[in-house]
């Protein structure tokens, strides 16, 4: 099972979320509320350690830094909460009251922007993340609204289902799962047991979306100057997945493909005609999938 904590690199995609809201003229995504959730010092603290080269042994001038986050650090968690938020909106919108489950949610700021009070929201993370986050919000003094639940899991002691259902998750309701950002670290087999635990939880046509890299194929040093990055930063990607086998997994578990974007699609979607030089990676594919059949666990 996933094992999520308040990590460097969850802390670097709520600061692109907040840098491309506060910047860019061409937005792909607008999370209007992520600078406030972070806050002057924490926001600077990131761009610094980008400026440094991540590990503190660059000084780089501001529009070489501007461009390392440009192409490097914003195209992925953009593109990726984009694809995820207008599937949630659509399927709010044709199926009532649901319920929609953030897993590793990190500093995600929906519960906040959500005026749909149809949506049940349960926030899944690390104990530690999870108080962070909450001691955050008191200090800002956000009001915590009635339809959140913050779930706190140790993956490496708890199952999720056992904690979601303690906090209140109906599985007899329609449920739009994400999970984004999680796959580059993870086997697929263990990343396979993350969405059987989604499986086992699902009414019929509940949704289920997530990146995940892609494993095959001769890819340009952006690919491989990410990993260097993040695995500076503590965190080894684990070389990705083949879409087949992706697919195999899903189907084996009752889930149905219902949109799978390749990078090229990622590109014409959300990047291509802009002026900031934002550009899809060449390696990541973003999957939307219905539970459209019971499995045998047994």
């Amino acid at each position: 099972m996933v094992n999520e904590r308040e990590s460097v690199t969850a802390k670097m995609c709520a600061f692109v979320r907040a840098w491309h809201s506060n910047r860019s003229r061409q937005k792909i995504y607008d999370d209007y509320l992520a600078y406030d959730f972070m806050g002057k010092d924490e926001y600077e603290a990131i761009y610094d350690m980008i400026s440094s080269g991540f590990d503190g042994t660059q000084h780089f001038t501001r529009d070489d830094t501007e461009q390392l986050i440009i192409e490097y650090i914003a195209p992925i968690p953009l593109s990726r909460v984009h694809f995820n938020e207008i599937r949630l909106e659509d399927f709010a919108a044709k199926n009532g009251k649901v319920q929609y489950v953030i897993c590793g949610a990190g500093s995600d700021t929906f519960a906040f922007r959500n005026a749909n009070e149809n949506i049940e929201i349960f926030e899944i993370d690390h104990p530690d993340t999870q108080r962070y986050k909450l001691e955050k919000i008191k200090e800002l003094e956000w009001i915590l609204r009635p339809n959140v639940h913050y779930v706190p899991v140790d993956f490496e002691k708890e199952r999720m289902c056992d904690k979601l259902l303690d906090a209140g998750f109906d599985p007899t309701k329609k449920t739009f799962f994400s999970i984004l950002g999680v796959s580059y670290y993870l086997t697929l087999e263990v990343f396979t047991d993350t969405l059987k635990q989604m499986a086992e939880l699902s009414a019929l046509g509940s949704r289920l979306v997530f990146d995940y890299p892609i494993k095959t194929g001769t890819f340009p040093g952006r690919v491989a100057r990410l990993e260097q990055i993040t695995e500076s930063l503590g965190e080894v990607m684990r070389g990705g997945f083949d879409y087949n086998e992706v697919s195999r997994a899903l189907y084996s578990l009752g889930f149905q493909i219902d949109t799978y974007m390749t990078p090229e699609k990622v590109q014409r979607e959300y990047f291509d005609g802009r002026t900031d030089g934002l550009k899809a990676f060449e390696n990541v594919s973003l999957i939307s999938a219905t539970y459209t059949a019971g499995y045998d666990y047994e």
